[in-house]
């Protein structure tokens, strides 16, 4: 059962911030997410969090202000999903502006799993030209004890810049900067690891300011010159877009509206289709986040950061077309994946899938790079905390698996349990409440599947396993026009901060199928009609019904019209 409710607003504020200029329906908007006053919602640089309240940052900028200084060798440990890539891209190009001698290394996740591993400290001791003198770690390195050792042991030093939760005990690196850090004052929590490194390059810029390191033969750099790169990491990784992310991604989309961004930034937009002169966030969430990240699902990121980091166009659109090809291959893998899954699911009573409190699947033929897609993909569908596992190596005596979760149900905090239930069940463990890592003997899986749906049946309740569809309730006829769309599209939304969705009653006048996978439908209501879409959907509907939608604008042949996206109706 799918419930469409409506989001609370509060009137007063809604019309206080009507009074100071906001259009109407934008000001219930931001009413109905918290925001008060017209400040709470302005994006200028201003009113970033100041770096000195971020624990570690002073530290980190001594540290690499001291390297730079000695032309000490620093190489950059990445991640591979988007938000890794970007925060490395930050890092080399932000490094190099301040003339160090900077390198990157990003580990491929088949055969070095995740982290700042004795493995990858080892492998970075081997590189031509001896081994580095300073290891950065962007987007991980917080869980990273052994590895630091292993780095501390060969006389290298360590800065880890991460976003994640620590652990118990924190790596002995010679600084750690990190929001979730115990002890950081920082209030923006949800902070990626992108923007965590351009903090630390904020940082950099100060302390090199204060001793005097800039004359007019060595320029100050530019650091907004990065927050293209800060803004798509930021979205993509799906970080909560509080008030200081929000100020990060809208200053990142100003600039790409404006042209002003990296040529790999360009190319992707191309690659994509899509115009970076009208870009949105779900341009970056959408489009250009998961042809990054198709590199490190596949491949390695290799692929990807050299995309972010090149300043040659021809090379940018190179590797873009690269990009875009293993995404085709990402989506082709995922479909298969996901057909294998729903059939194995339909294959089962109904009633039986609902009654269950949990989904746990796995196949050896599925690719371990897609898994964690596809998890969300049956999530979605059922609205079930799920697991699906693929084989770890060519033994298969291990697979790994990777899930995605629903409000009220803590995923890592469910394997935490299980861990200490079955003490000897699970190898490795990680991710936090939405989505979460795991392995395990092969041999084992029944085991695990029992018990993750035992603690599902404790944790869940009738009521947080009925979907919710929250909504900004009826949108009024002269509001469905494509300058409406555009000034929607013009602002700041993500996870945190709800992209708008309205709902409504409307008669269906006509539906049919397009490509047998998407209804495409003319609803009415009073005199006005409106093409409607839901994608992936394919069960006709009622002639009467209540619609939860998204407004996007649709052109032929150079008319631009309002078309319906929904995202759920009332059969």
């Amino acid at each position: 059962m799918t419930r469409i409710i409506t989001r609370t607003c509060s009137p007063a504020d809604a019309e206080a911030l009507t009074r100071h200029g906001l259009h109407p329906v934008l000001a219930r908007l931001y009413a109905a997410r918290g925001i008060r006053i017209p400040a709470e919602i302005e994006t200028g640089l201003a009113r970033l969090v100041p770096p000195e309240q971020l624990k570690g940052c002073a530290d980190a900028a001594a540290l690499l202000a001291d390297a730079i200084a000695q032309k000490r060798r620093m190489l950059v440990v990445a991640d591979y999903d988007c938000d890794g890539a970007t925060a490395c891209a930050v890092a080399v190009r932000g490094l190099r502006m301040f003339g160090a001698q900077v390198d990157y290394l990003v580990p491929n996740r088949f055969e070095y799993g995740y982290g700042l591993t004795p493995e990858i400290v080892a492998l970075a001791a081997q590189r031509p030209g001896g081994p580095p003198e300073l290891l950065i770690t962007v987007d991980n390195g917080i869980a990273s004890v052994e590895g630091v050792a292993a780095a501390n042991a060969l006389g290298i030093d360590v800065l880890v810049t991460d976003h994640h939760l620590p652990g118990e005990t924190l790596p002995a690196a010679r600084a750690i900067v990190n929001p979730n850090q115990p002890g950081c004052p920082f209030p923006s929590k949800s902070l990626a690891g992108v923007g965590v490194m351009f903090y630390v390059l904020l940082a950099l810029r100060a302390t090199l300011r204060e001793r005097q390191v800039f004359s007019e033969a060595r320029p100050e750099p530019r650091l907004d010159g990065l927050l293209d790169l800060v803004a798509l990491g930021t979205v993509a990784d799906v970080v909560k877009l509080d008030s200081n992310n929000r100020v990060l991604v809208a200053q990142g989309l100003q600039r790409m509206r404006r042209g002003r961004l990296q040529p790999g930034i360009a190319a992707l937009f191309r690659a994509a289709g899509r115009e970076a002169r009208s870009a949105c966030g779900f341009d970056l969430g959408f489009a250009l986040g998961p042809r990054l990240n198709a590199a490190g699902r596949l491949s390695d990121m290799s692929l990807g950061i050299e995309c972010l980091i090149t300043d040659d166009v021809g090379r940018a659109w190179d590797l873009a077309q690269q990009l875009d090809a293993m995404n085709r291959e990402r989506r082709d893998i995922e479909a298969g994946m996901q057909s294998q899954a729903l059939a194995e699911l339909n294959a089962l009573d109904p009633a039986q899938t609902m009654a269950t409190a949990t989904i746990t699947l796995f196949n050896p033929t599925w690719h371990q790079g897609v898994i964690g897609i596809v998890a969300g993909r049956l999530k979605e569908k059922f609205h079930r905390p799920s697991f699906t596992f693929a084989l770890a190596d060519d033994s298969g005596a291990t697979v790994k698996g990777s899930g995605r979760s629903i409000a009220g149900f803590h995923l890592r905090d469910a394997l935490d349990l299980i861990s200490k239930r079955e003490p000897l069940l699970i190898g490795k463990f990680g991710g936090h409440a939405m989505a979460a890592g795991l392995t395990l003997a092969t041999a084992d899986l029944a085991r695990f599947t029992a018990a993750f749906e035992a603690v599902g049946r404790e944790w869940l309740t009738a009521e947080t396993l009925a979907r919710t569809i929250e909504t900004d309730g009826t949108l009024e006829d002269a509001y469905f026009t494509p300058q409406f769309v555009e000034m929607l599209e013009e602002q700041v939304w993500g996870q945190g901060f709800p992209a708008p969705v309205f709902s409504g009653e409307f008669e269906v006048l006509s539906q049919a199928l397009v490509k047998e996978r998407h209804l495409k439908l003319q609803l009415g209501r009073a005199r006005q009609r409106f093409n409607a879409i839901w994608f992936n959907h394919t069960e006709p509907l009622p002639q009467h019904t209540t619609v939860a939608y998204r407004l996007s604008a649709d052109s032929w042949n150079g008319v631009a019209r309002v078309q319906l996206i929904v995202e759920h109706a009332l059969a």
